[in-house]
């Protein structure tokens, strides 16, 4: 994937966390894009999402559907520490 290609990528994934953020702001929450590459978003969930038993939820039902549904080539979202 050239550099251009990754660049795009991870300003697509930011626009979309954009979006998202204020649901998870509602909750006491918020996410840190870390890292984009080869088509694997790493995120950092932070403040309330961060220790929620639910975040593995939020992470794969609810940012991972929707980073894979509109930003082309994302295949996986995974949460880093």
């Amino acid at each position: 994937m050239s550099e251009q290609t990754q660049n795009s990528m991870y300003d697509e994934v930011l626009e979309v966390l954009d979006k998202l953020r204020p649901f998870l702001q509602r909750d006491g929450g918020d996410v840190e894009l870390v890292d984009v590459e080869d088509g694997i978003v790493k995120l950092r969930l932070m403040g309330a999402c961060g220790s929620c038993p639910s975040s593995t939820i939020t992470l794969k039902a609810g940012i991972e559907r929707a980073l894979v549904e509109e930003v082309e080539g994302i295949t996986e979202v995974v949460q880093v520490f």
